[in-house]
């Protein structure tokens, strides 16, 4: 029996080691099985040779087959430097199609043509785009300044119109045929057809800070279509339809520019409160072939006279587009289609809420007779309420009338539909992106979301918290409660008019939860949050006693009188109050913030002040929402190293009696 108790002892250190341990086994019984009186050494010496380069041949390919472990070791600790270097970037190749039949990625295979010389000047590209007909290149570069065509025979041809001087190209993209090109400068549209021609402008009212073309403004931009872009190209690239934003009623706000000069200089840019004027908005049409003729698409007869949004454009045929409008309070949506020769829109969806109307900038896919179309809409499954599912739109005798049918259901929700394909074999196909909500389990308590927003999912993600769990055993928890997108119209729109209200009440029922678990010190727990999270964070703090041993919030919002409009009218949220019961506060904020102003931090710090709160403040100079790489960094130090000072373990002084009981 020793045999087998040798292989099982062998056999337990490893796999790799099992075919060795299976050669002395084998060797062990033959020997067991032999009479002394029977012996014959010259058989069994050219056995045991033969079993020995047996093994060895096995042992030695199990050596050179087993792959090199290259992995750490499982005591090897996240650090801050680790988080910035490529080992853990997700390399993402930013594929888009160049035409119908060829994608694009953004590698570093064209981009080995990074230098080029103009006017004796060499620069260095940093972005390209290539023409659908495939001969021209579009280079970026000086990309706050400059944009240029870069030709196939090495040369250049700068994009600037000879009645624009010393002015920014604000953007420039191919159209979607040959060499058609777009650009905008000082707030106006260029078009050339290839880039031998000579540009044409497609509209003159363009106005700095005032009249926007084709381009968004910042409400626009970060709260509306969530892209600079506000121009659509046509499917044979005949036409081009473009947003007119006119923000001449809209007050500006000042961002400071303290560094680089001796006095601190700024700017200034229109950005509507809560409450203040909006941005006018229109639509237009512009025919690219031929004269060149500019129609307005005009608003649904309900939306012409009231303030409203244009949330969403997508051309359906060569001559017609789908329009989506939304009234200034968001709870009335209205989507039509637009007849680019005459400018008529007809409605061919409405949706109405008592609170306010998500996913408005989700595009209809229609059939090419244009009879059929596909969205997701709010959809009831029983008592969990609404949930955002697929239904199919088919025209009646009525152009303004559809007969509707479902066609998926249940508690969980269509996120996007992703692809429509009318020419299947076996019929219709619609590719749907379906949401999954992962819990996950992971001492201190993160909230970084807005409402509609989702922090619990399986997303790759590393930041200075990963630190935190990696080195110092801290324990990171995440919580999607009430306000949270993606788990039904219900629980979405369970913070209307209740900002602060109900999501406070599940994040302090998610930490009472954390601190009945054994392995929690509830001595030992912290807050953080950015943005609408910093929000929240301070709410938490500000509503609990002897719970968070310390918090820290960038880039809070502290009152949303304060806030850009269309975020803070969809939800009606309430400001701060004075309170002074915050622990060890840190507070972070750039102060060139276009999103949420310092102007947020320094309401709040003069309120600490004036009841004799502790706080610590950490800025950005000159820096915007989204931070530079080093400043980016040095926010990962700032935060891990602050939490694991404040988290650490308390170690109690020893007292004389002890130290005599010692000795």
């Amino acid at each position: 029996m020793k045999p087998l108790l040798f292989l099982d002892s062998c056999c337990d250190f490893c796999a790799a080691e099992e075919l060795r341990c299976l050669c002395v086994l084998v060797f062990l019984k033959d020997l067991a099985g032999m009479s002394a009186p029977q012996r014959n050494w010259k058989g069994i010496a050219i056995a045991l040779l033969v079993i020995l380069a047996v093994c060895s041949l096995i042992t030695l390919s199990v050596i050179l087959l087993t792959p090199v472990d290259t992995q750490p070791s499982s005591d090897t600790k996240l650090m801050v430097e680790d988080l910035f270097s490529t080992d853990f970037y997700v390399h993402d190749p930013e594929a888009c199609w160049i035409n119908g039949k060829t994608i694009q990625p953004q590698s570093h295979s064209l981009m080995r043509i990074t230098s080029f010389m103009f006017f004796q000047d060499t620069f260095k590209a940093t972005r390209y785009s290539i023409s659908p007909d495939m001969k021209y290149v579009l280079f970026a570069y000086n990309v706050k300044q400059v944009c240029a065509a870069f030709c196939n025979n090495r040369c250049v041809l700068q994009l600037d119109p000879p009645e624009v001087l010393n002015s920014k190209l604000q953007h420039a993209a191919w159209g979607v045929q040959g060499q058609q090109l777009v650009y905008i400068f000082e707030n106006n549209i260029y078009y050339q057809s290839d880039v031998r021609t000579n540009s044409l402008r497609l509209t003159s009212s363009g106005k700095e800070g005032v009249i926007y073309n084709g381009i968004a403004d910042w409400l626009y931009e970060e709260e509306v279509l969530h892209t600079h872009v506000a121009h659509w190209w046509s499917p044979d690239g005949e036409r081009l339809a473009f947003l007119v934003l006119n923000d001449s009623l809209v007050p500006n706000m000042a961002l400071p520019t303290f560094t680089g000069s001796t006095y601190p200089k700024g700017k200034q840019y229109p950005y509507p409160k809560a409450g203040q004027p909006n941005p006018m908005v229109k639509l237009f049409v512009v025919n690219l072939y031929g004269p060149t003729h500019t129609l307005e698409l005009t608003p649904p007869d309900e939306l012409k006279l009231r303030e409203h949004y244009v949330v969403m454009v997508k051309w359906i045929s060569k001559t017609k587009t789908a329009v989506r409008w939304l009234n200034r309070a968001q709870n009335v949506s209205i989507l039509t289609v637009c007849d680019s020769t005459t400018g008529a829109c007809i409605k061919r969806h409405e949706e109405t809420s008592e609170v306010w109307l998500s996913r408005q900038n989700q595009e209809p896919f229609f059939c090419r007779d244009g009879n059929r179309f596909f969205l997701t809409v709010p959809v009831k499954q029983g008592g969990r309420g609404d949930f955002q599912h697929v239904a199919m739109f088919t025209s009646q005798a009525r152009a303004d009338q559809n007969e509707l049918r479902h066609l998926t259901s249940g508690n969980w929700e269509v996120t996007q539909i992703l692809a429509y394909d009318e020419n299947s074999q076996t019929g219709e196909r619609a590719v749907l992106d379906q949401d999954s909500v992962f819990i996950r389990v992971f001492s201190v308590f993160i909230s970084d979301t807005a409402p509609g927003g989702q922090q619990v999912n399986d997303r790759y993600s590393l930041d200075w918290d990963s630190v935190l769990v990696s080195s110092d055993n801290v324990i990171v928890a995440r919580l999607d409660g009430r306000g949270s997108g993606f788990q039904g119209q219900k629980v979405l729109q369970e913070v209307h008019r209740r900002l602060g209200s109900v999501e406070l009440q599940d994040q302090l029922a998610a930490v009472e939860y954390l601190l009945k678990l054994p392995y929690i010190d509830r001595t030992r727990i912290g807050v953080f949050g950015r943005g609408y999270g910093g929000y929240v964070a301070l709410l938490l703090i500000k509503s609990t006693e002897n719970v968070f041993k310390c918090a820290a919030a960038m880039s809070p919002v502290t009152d949303w009188s304060l806030y850009a409009s269309a975020f803070s009218e969809r939800y009606l949220g309430f400001p701060l109050q004075d309170d002074s019961r915050y622990q060890t506060l840190m507070l972070l904020h750039a102060t060139a913030d276009a999103n949420v102003h310092f102007q947020h931090t320094a309401e709040l710090i003069k309120n600490l002040v004036k009841v004799g709160a502790n706080y610590t403040l950490q800025i950005y100079p000159d820096e915007g929402h989204f931070l530079s790489k080093s400043s980016q960094r040095h926010v990962a130090s700032t935060l891990s190293s602050y939490f694991r000072s404040c988290l650490q373990e308390e170690v109690l002084p020893i007292s004389e009696e002890e130290e005599e009981e010692e000795e």
